[in-house]
């Protein structure tokens, strides 16, 4: 069994070197001083572990971070789910594994120095590899970018996203609410409604903000032969995104990815799509002059997501707010901002009241099929969604919690 790794090492000029080891090798010289400071001093770049067996992948990843120094990045691609060809193999080792089977493995290995410190890996970035989706439509090239951190730097909102809102299990809970591929109010009824005023045509491009687990990025790129970027903090909603995309064949690449951080060039898309996610951001100003200057001329952006009745919200409805980390602005206020980073044409609508429909319309259904829900998942998970679309519609009812739909269009 085979892997490749590069070494690229800091300095005024980026030097690689590139070679194919066997396993053992390395195994059996790791801890020859020369390997070791060879690896400690740079980034390590490996692909293809996919011949190896589940432990000795994690023992692996278990030296090389103690290999990369703090601050360097381990870089790898793997195929995962299936073989990226067509041709039959007489004889393949290959042992196509789940992404998250990777994500887990990284993001637990955690390492020690002489002085007892912790170190651990802190992922950068993780998507498809474009050139598979957009020539093969396959979504099961994948790479992650990771950098070794101490154990006590803050990682954020990304761990609040994947350990407390957005936990595996709560997003099945969701999608089981919302529908196949779905972790967005209305699930496919209001994407086919919302989908319809872009007036997508076949070849342009789509950025969907906070893509959640995908359902509406295929929705888009199979019922419109559009090409779809998802992009989402939460590790977990990618890694189901990309289980949900297998056997698809739709132009869908997704990526772990912070959008108030995240750079494209300008005029790249003809879209950018955002359903309830932009709650979660702070300064939406900036993030949406980012929009701006990533459409194209004519392109447009199409957001729902949850706001405030204007003025001052009561006690209850403020903890809720900070509670779940919110920034939430009223209807006319949230199209203001839209305004002012440039965009014409704006379209900002209440919708409170379609929401408050489909809450009910969700509730029902949930109630309905308690039995199946509890036997899939539990009695305390039944009793935490029916409780929390009880609260949502008390909110929403009463006024304090409104829901928007913003449309809105560059010159």
């Amino acid at each position: 069994m085979s892997i490749n790794i590069m070494l690229f090492f800091p300095g005024p000029f980026i030097f690689a070197m590139a070679s194919t080891v066997y396993f053992k090798t390395i195994m059996r010289n790791a801890s020859k001083s020369s390997f070791t400071r060879l690896c400690s001093s740079g980034t390590i770049y490996m692909q293809h572990s996919s011949t190896l067996f589940d432990f000795v992948v994690e023992n692996l990843v278990e030296r090389m971070v103690k290999w990369v120094k703090v601050g360097g990045f381990i870089f790898f691609r793997e195929s995962c789910f299936h073989q990226s060809g067509d041709s039959k193999r007489k004889y393949n080792p290959t042992h196509y594994r789940e992404p998250r089977f990777y994500t887990k493995v990284f993001k637990e290995c955690h390492s020690f120095d002489g002085s007892g410190n912790s170190f651990e890996l802190s992922l950068i970035g993780c998507k498809c590899i474009s050139a598979y989706v957009k020539n093969k439509k396959n979504q099961n090239q994948i790479c992650w970018t990771w950098q070794k951190v101490s154990s006590h730097d803050d990682k954020g909102f990304q761990r609040f996203l994947d350990n407390v809102q957005y936990k595996s299990n709560g997003i099945l809970r969701y999608e089981r609410v919302f529908g196949q591929g779905f972790v967005s109010t209305g699930g496919m009824e209001t994407t086919k409604e919302f989908v319809e005023k872009l007036d997508l045509k076949p070849g342009q491009k789509v950025l969907d903000v906070g893509c959640g687990i995908g359902g509406g990025d295929f929705y888009m790129a199979e019922k419109f032969d559009v090409d779809v970027v998802g992009i989402d903090l939460s590790i977990n909603m990618i890694s189901f995104a990309l289980e949900r995309a297998i056997g698809l064949e739709c132009s869908v690449e997704f990526e772990v990815a912070d959008c108030t951080t995240k750079t494209y060039p300008d005029n790249t898309f003809d879209v950018v799509y955002s359903r309830d996610t932009i709650l979660h951001i702070q300064d939406k100003p900036a993030l949406f002059r980012s929009f701006f200057k990533w459409l194209k001329p004519g392109g447009k952006v199409l957001i729902s997501d949850y706001c405030k009745s204007a003025g001052t919200p009561s006690p209850e409805f403020a903890e809720y707010i900070k509670q779940r980390g919110y920034d939430l602005h009223d209807v006319k206020a949230y199209g203001q901002m839209l305004r002012d980073a440039g965009f014409d044409e704006v379209i900002a609508e209440d919708r409170t009241d379609q929401f408050n429909q489909v809450l009910k319309r969700e509730l029902i259904a949930i109630e309905k099929e308690k039995d199946e829900f509890i036997q899939d998942f539990s009695e305390e998970d039944y009793n935490d969604i029916v409780g929390g679309w009880k609260a949502k519609l008390i909110r929403s009812s009463s006024g304090e919690q409104r829901w928007g739909l913003f449309i809105a269009k560059k010159k």
